[in-house]
């Protein structure tokens, strides 16, 4: 009796016991520093205690806030240009105050906005190739804040939509689609916060705002008019920086305990009364940084002054934060800059890039994420479709009510396949008189209805031509290699390994060739017996 329990113990044990390992692409990403060839070196980083990343960077250049004297600058360096920086390398200078916040145009990578101590925001265009003398003269200059400007954001689908805040307190939004050159008054103020601003994040269609603010509070707002759709109260999480994760529906919030230790916070966004999960990580005193990537659910912790970058991959369902690794090195980092996703080089596995600003030696260290994969061909498993240059609504069609998702393209070298995921208010912005008159619909039909139908005609345009595409690719096929991914090599190892390939192909289609003749014997002697017995009979 006792035994026949115990073995039906045991089944019930082995019924609900689950295995402790979790099958993920991403468990062995370690980080790669850049070798000394590839940094940049002597470059004069800001000595500025303010609280910001200091860095911007795109695929063609890097920005980085400098120390200069008599006012506030930047320097704007082409990626491609590493090595040692010319002390009289040229600055964009036009700021009276210390430049606080750098940010680019995620659809225009010529274009970059600064703010600055001086209570302005300056909009600036770069030259191409590069800058070859200091520029002083911005493109647009926006003035309503009373007092210095901390924080830019750009808006994540809309074009020319900049929102910036200060230390008064206020959040505004600036529509750059304009001839002026200076701006004196924005479309709209956000003015519901008692204490200055930490941070800002947008929502994937940049409907929602989430704000960190210095009295403890995360607040979700609706990004046109400002109205707190959410706000957290919790005494036991000071927090310091706010980010949406992506499509989640929920926020992660960085900042210290009620015992001073470092930690970060996991919330639903449509509810801050308690955090859904909390995280101990260490007893530093230094800010920590968190930069999300949507595409492959994974969040990196940065500390300021640390020289560590901590990865997790995060999922809906708890344990929500699953611990992957942590990148070490002894250089700490006083700002960092985050590579956008189409930056990234794909031929090596590279899903996320790092630029750390390592003061104390005047350099800039890029640091590669990476999967270990032996493949040389494109993974598209790691890769999945990722946001585009090209903006999914302008600024009009935003601030007139409509949302929509960012327009996605493939990182597969030669790809311009596009996608965009369309999501509209339930309200319908309004239009004038003069555009109702003038515009002719179907009838019974709403505007949305329309605009729907067009998008729904765009995408299967859309996959008519890939399909088309596919069937070019196929008829690119040589020698049993893909010339989409086997590109031609670069270097002499690559030409070795390629020549090894193609050796190892003529002997394999030898073989075939040698087996096919042992079977054409066969088949011709079992026809000339065939033939014989026939004559016999």
């Amino acid at each position: 009796m006792m035994a026949s329990n115990y073995l039906a113990g045991n089944n019930n044990f082995q019924m609900t016991w689950q295995p402790q390992y979790r099958s993920s692409k991403y468990r062995h990403v370690f980080g790669k520093p850049a070798n000394k060839e590839s940094c940049y070196d002597c470059v004069p980083i800001t000595r500025s205690v303010h609280d910001n990343h200091f860095c911007s960077v795109n695929p063609i250049f890097i920005a980085v806030v400098t120390e200069c004297a008599g006012g506030g600058a930047f320097i704007v360096i082409p990626l491609q240009q590493s090595g040692k920086l010319d002390p009289h390398y040229p600055k964009v200078c036009g700021h009276r105050g210390n430049v606080l916040d750098i940010k680019w145009n995620p659809f225009d990578d010529y274009v970059i906005a600064s703010c600055s101590e001086d209570a302005s925001v300056k909009i600036w265009d770069i030259p191409k190739p590069c800058v070859t003398k200091n520029i002083t003269t911005a493109k647009k200059e926006l003035l309503g804040h009373t007092r210095r400007v901390g924080l830019l954001e750009w808006h994540p689908t809309a074009s020319n939509i900049l929102f910036s805040t200060g230390y008064d307190y206020k959040i505004m939004i600036w529509n750059l689609d304009t001839e002026e050159s200076i701006i004196c008054s924005p479309v709209r103020t956000i003015d519901c916060h008692k204490d200055v601003i930490l941070s800002m994040s947008f929502n994937a269609d940049g409907s929602l705002l989430a704000t960190s603010c210095k009295d403890r509070k995360i607040r979700v707002l609706d990004a046109r008019q400002g109205n707190i759709l959410q706000e957290s109260n919790s005494k036991a999480h000071k927090v310091n920086k706010v980010l949406f994760l992506g499509n989640m529906q929920k926020l992660l919030s960085t900042g210290t305990s009620r015992w001073n230790s470092r930690e970060m916070a996991l919330w639903d966004q449509d509810n801050l009364s308690v955090p859904l999960h909390q995280e101990d990580l260490d007893g530093s005193s230094g800010l920590l940084f968190p930069f999300f990537d949507n595409d492959t659910n994974m969040l990196y912790i940065v500390g300021k002054g640390d020289g560590n970058i901590r990865y997790y991959e995060v999922s809906p369902q708890k344990p929500h934060f699953h611990y992957l690794n942590e990148y070490r090195s002894y250089l700490p980092q006083k700002g960092i800059g985050v590579l956008p996703k189409r930056g990234v080089d794909v031929s090596s596995c590279e899903i996320f890039r790092f630029y750390k600003l390592v003061a104390i030696k005047g350099l800039i260290e890029p640091v590669s994420m990476i999967v270990p994969r032996r493949s040389e061909s494109y993974q598209d498993d790691i890769y999945p479709m990722t946001a585009g240059t090209k903006p999914s609504l302008t600024a009009h069609e935003w601030l007139s009510g409509i949302n929509r998702g960012p327009i996605v393209v493939s990182l597969r070298p030669g790809s311009k396949s596009l996608s965009s995921q369309v999501e509209f208010t339930r309200e319908e912005p309004k239009l004038s008189a003069k555009e109702t008159r003038h515009e002719e619909r179907p009838a019974g039909k709403t505007l949305y209805e329309i605009e729907y139908k067009t998008e729904i005609i765009r995408e299967d345009r859309g996959k008519r031509r890939t399909g088309r595409m596919q069937e070019n690719r196929n008829s690119l096929i040589s020698n049993g290699f893909d010339l989409f991914e086997c590109p031609p090599p670069k270097t002499e190892n690559e030409l070795l390994q390629m020549f090894y390939k193609q050796q190892e192909e003529i002997r394999r289609l030898r073989e075939q060739i040698s087996q096919r003749d042992v079977q054409i014997r066969q088949l011709e002697l079992e026809i000339k017996n065939v033939r014989n017995n026939a004559g016999s009979y």
